[in-house]
């Protein structure tokens, strides 16, 4: 990318992608597009396609999508997969109608199977059954992945795929139904200290593996992607052989969603017993990332788990009414 291009980050609210605005702005990239949902309907293909033509961006970043929780995926079922394929397709469909350089489609780990072997390689993709919680989100993702993939071999366009590991930090959905399970861990041991509450009772047995990435680190990880490698780099990694165009985004390791808990009830203060319903589901047992591809060209992680669920849990306090 040359810091001249005009750059496109959609879902530039979101967590992920105020970070990638951020780290864009951090590296002197000054030429961007940002418009909210008012202002931008990603669903609708019309208002999409007059976007392009009339601002012709170099670059895409897709950040924008319908995201939530274990709750929220399973409530929502159709929701999740209606509404993104409709923002994928309208973006990525039209990028390549408009002619836009480069994009950068952002996935998520739950497109790989749920007894997927760890750590999960790029490969792993399509290899078995998906968590079913989840599902119809995974399958918009895979379908994103499968368009920006099928462009770069049909038409020869440099657009990949980035499939992040759970992410967190400042600007999360902190919703205490909907959000993805950090803040949904902050708000509840945040109420639960203030109101003086004995215990706190939390989905599951407490014993899945997740692996989580501050929201900055990521962000870094993707402008850093974006400026390192274009369609050759497909042609001349192992990605060519297994017939992949996406590169995983993690940090390295995991912990337990109950290890999780008591360390976000300790930087709270929260001192009573924390209890598991275990009628509730778990989800996948284990997620863990092989970000190998990515710290061979390299780029790893700074923020650590804990300093960075400190500052998640200080914006929260500072940003959020609970």
């Amino acid at each position: 990318m040359k810091s001249s291009d005009k750059i496109f980050v959609a879902g530039h609210r979101g967590l992920v992608g105020s970070a990638i605005v951020s780290s864009l702005q951090a590296q002197g990239y000054e030429n961007l597009l940002l418009r909210t949902r008012q202002e931008l309907d990603l669903t609708d293909r019309q208002a999409v396609d007059d976007f392009y033509a009339k601002e012709k961006p170099d670059v895409v970043f897709v950040a924008a999508a319908k995201v939530g929780g274990i709750v929220a995926n399973d409530m929502y079922r159709a929701d999740f997969i209606h509404e993104n394929l409709l923002i994928q397709n309208n973006l990525i469909w039209g990028a390549h109608q408009h002619d836009v350089e480069k994009l950068v489609f952002l996935g998520s780990s739950c497109i790989y199977p749920k007894h997927a072997p760890q750590p999960m390689r790029e490969d792993c993709l399509l290899t078995g059954p998906l968590e079913l919680t989840n599902r119809p989100y995974a399958i918009a993702k895979i379908a994103g992945l499968e368009l920006v993939d099928s462009l770069r071999r049909q038409y020869g366009r440099d657009y990949f795929s980035v499939m992040p590991t759970n992410l967190y930090g400042p600007g999360d959905n902190f919703h205490p139904e909907n959000s993805h399970v950090i803040p949904g861990l902050i708000y509840k041991f945040h109420t639960a200290q203030r109101s003086g509450a004995d215990t706190v009772t939390l989905w599951g047995t407490g014993t899945p593996m997740r692996e989580f990435l501050y929201s900055s680190d990521c962000a870094d990880a993707i402008v850093f992607l974006a400026k390192t490698v274009d369609v050759d780099f497909f042609e001349t990694s192992f990605l060519k052989e297994k017939k992949l165009s996406h590169i995983n985004v993690g940090f390295g390791s995991d912990v337990t969603i109950h290890d999780l808990a008591s360390t976000i009830a300790g930087i709270l203060g929260f001192t009573g017993k924390i209890l598991f319903d275990t009628s509730k589901p778990d989800g996948t047992p284990k997620k863990l990332m092989d970000a190998s591809l990515l710290r061979g060209l390299g780029w790893k992680p700074k923020v650590s788990l804990e300093d960075g669920l400190r500052s998640s849990i200080e914006w929260f306090k500072n940003n959020v009414k609970a």
